[in-house]
């Protein structure tokens, strides 16, 4: 079992940035792509951004890109999301997934069962 812990949520203005953390119990080949989703209260979990802990490629939602960087730090088992010009439609719990496949994480978050993801870090911005 791989254990994710997110950090770094918190409330920002409109056109502010915020920084999110996750870091895993350990990586694993089955699990080789780290990446986010999120879920706002009475809507469909949404893919973000997510990124293969071995080559560095990343894949990102359409409504995240320009905005948003995915990167990772494989020494501290630990991926970044760096959020630039946020907007108050970004506003949702945040969670972190490990999945064999980015494009499950960013494109099809839905078929992620409990054991795929942490504990969430809400992000709040307000306009």
């Amino acid at each position: 079992q791989v254990q994710l812990v997110e950090s770094g949520g918190g409330s920002v203005q409109a056109g502010g940035s915020l920084r999110l953390s996750c870091t895993a119990s350990r990586y694993t080949d089955s699990r080789n792509c780290m990446g986010w989703f999120r879920q706002a209260p009475g809507k469909e979990r949404e893919g973000v951004a997510g990124i293969y802990t071995g080559t560095g490629s990343t894949r990102y939602a359409d409504s995240v890109k320009g905005r948003f960087t995915i990167s990772r730090d494989n020494a501290k088992n630990t991926v970044y999301l760096q959020m630039n010009s946020l907007k108050a439609e970004d506003t949702a719990m945040y969670y972190c997934a490990a999945h064999s496949s980015c494009s499950i994480i960013v494109d099809y978050p839905g078929v992620l069962n409990r054991d795929y993801w942490g504990q969430g870090t809400q992000v709040t911005v307000s306009s």
